[in-house]
Protein backbone atom coordinates (compact mmCIF):
# COMPACT_ATOMS: atom_id res chain seq x y z
CA UNK A 1 0.00 0.00 0.00
CA UNK A 2 1.19 3.27 -1.17
CA UNK A 3 1.87 5.95 1.43
CA UNK A 4 -1.18 8.32 0.61
CA UNK A 5 -3.72 4.91 0.54
CA UNK A 6 -1.93 4.79 4.47
CA UNK A 7 -2.66 8.22 5.45
CA UNK A 8 -6.28 7.85 4.00
CA UNK A 9 -6.65 4.59 5.94
CA UNK A 10 -5.34 5.97 8.98
CA UNK A 11 -7.28 8.83 9.41
CA UNK A 12 -10.66 6.95 8.26
CA UNK A 13 -10.53 5.14 11.16
CA UNK A 14 -9.13 7.66 13.59
CA UNK A 15 -12.90 8.89 12.97
CA UNK A 16 -14.70 5.60 14.06
CA UNK A 17 -15.29 4.15 17.13
CA UNK A 18 -13.52 1.10 16.26
CA UNK A 19 -10.33 -0.78 16.09
CA UNK A 20 -9.56 -0.96 12.20
CA UNK A 21 -9.20 -4.44 10.71
CA UNK A 22 -5.84 -5.87 10.44
CA UNK A 23 -5.89 -6.31 6.88
CA UNK A 24 -6.49 -3.73 3.85
CA UNK A 25 -5.63 -3.87 0.25
CA UNK A 26 -5.67 -0.88 -2.36
CA UNK A 27 -6.13 -1.85 -6.00
CA UNK A 28 -7.50 -0.13 -9.00
CA UNK A 29 -10.03 -1.70 -11.35
CA UNK A 30 -8.50 -3.12 -14.68
CA UNK A 31 -9.61 -1.68 -17.49
CA UNK A 32 -10.40 2.06 -16.58
CA UNK A 33 -9.64 2.54 -13.37
CA UNK A 34 -11.15 6.02 -13.48
CA UNK A 35 -14.52 5.51 -14.76
CA UNK A 36 -15.41 2.45 -12.65
CA UNK A 37 -14.47 4.37 -9.37
CA UNK A 38 -16.57 6.85 -10.19
CA UNK A 39 -18.97 4.52 -10.63
CA UNK A 40 -18.41 2.86 -7.07
CA UNK A 41 -18.65 6.73 -5.95
CA UNK A 42 -22.02 7.20 -7.51
CA UNK A 43 -23.50 4.10 -6.26
CA UNK A 44 -23.92 2.49 -9.50
CA UNK A 45 -21.07 -0.07 -9.09
CA UNK A 46 -21.50 -2.20 -6.12
CA UNK A 47 -19.88 -5.32 -7.51
CA UNK A 48 -16.73 -6.82 -9.24
CA UNK A 49 -15.22 -9.63 -10.52
CA UNK A 50 -12.05 -11.13 -11.35
CA UNK A 51 -10.52 -14.40 -12.82
CA UNK A 52 -9.94 -16.92 -10.69
CA UNK A 53 -6.79 -17.67 -11.94
CA UNK A 54 -5.32 -14.26 -11.58
CA UNK A 55 -5.40 -14.75 -8.12
CA UNK A 56 -3.38 -17.88 -8.47
CA UNK A 57 -0.79 -16.01 -10.27
CA UNK A 58 -0.45 -14.04 -8.34
CA UNK A 59 -0.60 -15.74 -5.42
CA UNK A 60 -3.02 -13.64 -4.06
CA UNK A 61 -5.52 -14.33 -1.48
CA UNK A 62 -9.18 -14.58 -2.17
CA UNK A 63 -11.72 -11.78 -1.04
CA UNK A 64 -13.71 -12.95 1.76
CA UNK A 65 -17.05 -11.34 3.44
CA UNK A 66 -15.57 -8.18 5.62
CA UNK A 67 -12.42 -7.06 3.82
CA UNK A 68 -12.10 -3.37 3.40
CA UNK A 69 -10.21 -2.00 0.09
CA UNK A 70 -8.88 1.28 -0.68
CA UNK A 71 -10.28 1.88 -4.28
CA UNK A 72 -7.37 3.78 -6.16
CA UNK A 73 -7.63 5.73 -9.64
CA UNK A 74 -5.14 5.96 -12.79
CA UNK A 75 -2.42 7.38 -10.67
CA UNK A 76 -2.60 5.51 -7.40
CA UNK A 77 -4.42 8.05 -5.55
CA UNK A 78 -6.81 6.54 -2.93
CA UNK A 79 -10.62 7.37 -4.00
CA UNK A 80 -12.84 5.45 -1.67
CA UNK A 81 -12.78 2.56 0.90
CA UNK A 82 -15.19 -0.18 0.17
CA UNK A 83 -16.20 -3.16 2.12
CA UNK A 84 -16.63 -6.17 0.77
CA UNK A 85 -20.65 -8.40 1.47
CA UNK A 86 -20.17 -11.23 -0.61
CA UNK A 87 -17.76 -13.15 -2.50
CA UNK A 88 -19.05 -16.44 -5.10
CA UNK A 89 -16.81 -18.06 -7.22
CA UNK A 90 -18.32 -19.81 -10.63
CA UNK A 91 -17.64 -20.13 -14.09
CA UNK A 92 -18.51 -17.19 -16.13
CA UNK A 93 -21.64 -18.56 -18.11
CA UNK A 94 -23.28 -19.04 -14.92
CA UNK A 95 -22.90 -15.47 -13.73
CA UNK A 96 -26.31 -14.37 -12.95
CA UNK A 97 -27.86 -11.02 -14.76
CA UNK A 98 -28.63 -9.33 -11.50
CA UNK A 99 -24.52 -9.08 -10.88
CA UNK A 100 -23.78 -8.30 -14.09
CA UNK A 101 -26.06 -5.19 -13.48
CA UNK A 102 -24.35 -4.71 -10.58
CA UNK A 103 -20.83 -4.46 -11.69
CA UNK A 104 -22.85 -0.68 -13.15
CA UNK A 105 -21.17 -0.47 -16.36
CA UNK A 106 -21.72 0.16 -20.33
CA UNK A 107 -25.44 0.17 -20.43
CA UNK A 108 -25.63 -1.62 -17.50
CA UNK A 109 -27.26 -4.96 -19.25
CA UNK A 110 -25.98 -8.61 -19.24
CA UNK A 111 -24.71 -8.73 -23.00
CA UNK A 112 -22.81 -5.63 -22.62
CA UNK A 113 -20.91 -7.35 -19.24
CA UNK A 114 -20.30 -10.49 -20.94
CA UNK A 115 -19.14 -9.00 -24.07
CA UNK A 116 -16.92 -6.83 -22.57
CA UNK A 117 -15.80 -9.05 -19.72
CA UNK A 118 -15.17 -11.87 -22.45
CA UNK A 119 -13.08 -9.07 -24.30
CA UNK A 120 -11.26 -8.31 -21.94
CA UNK A 121 -10.33 -11.84 -20.40
CA UNK A 122 -9.28 -12.88 -23.78
CA UNK A 123 -6.86 -10.15 -24.20
CA UNK A 124 -5.25 -10.48 -20.14
CA UNK A 125 -4.95 -14.01 -20.49
CA UNK A 126 -3.71 -14.45 -24.10
CA UNK A 127 -0.96 -12.35 -22.45
CA UNK A 128 -0.23 -14.71 -19.98
CA UNK A 129 -0.41 -17.55 -22.85
CA UNK A 130 -3.75 -19.05 -22.01
CA UNK A 131 -7.15 -18.99 -23.66
CA UNK A 132 -10.57 -17.60 -22.66
CA UNK A 133 -13.29 -19.96 -22.00
CA UNK A 134 -16.96 -19.34 -21.25
CA UNK A 135 -16.48 -21.71 -18.52
CA UNK A 136 -13.56 -19.68 -17.35
CA UNK A 137 -14.06 -19.32 -13.02
CA UNK A 138 -14.70 -16.24 -11.78
CA UNK A 139 -14.48 -14.56 -8.04
CA UNK A 140 -17.80 -12.26 -8.12
CA UNK A 141 -17.96 -9.97 -5.17
CA UNK A 142 -20.48 -7.47 -4.04
CA UNK A 143 -19.55 -4.86 -1.97
CA UNK A 144 -20.47 -1.86 -0.51
CA UNK A 145 -19.11 1.99 -0.35
CA UNK A 146 -17.95 2.99 3.02
CA UNK A 147 -16.13 5.85 2.59
CA UNK A 148 -15.11 8.54 -0.14
CA UNK A 149 -12.00 10.47 -0.07
CA UNK A 150 -12.85 14.28 0.18
CA UNK A 151 -10.72 16.09 -2.30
Amino acid sequence: MNTASQIYWNEFWESQSQEPPKAVSAWQFGANPDHLAQLVIEGVKTATCSGLVFYEIDNEPLPSVGNYSIILDSKDEPLAIIKTVEVSILPMNEVPEEFAIAEGEGDRTYQYWKQAHEDFFTKELSELGLKYTKEMMLVCEYFELVDVKIR
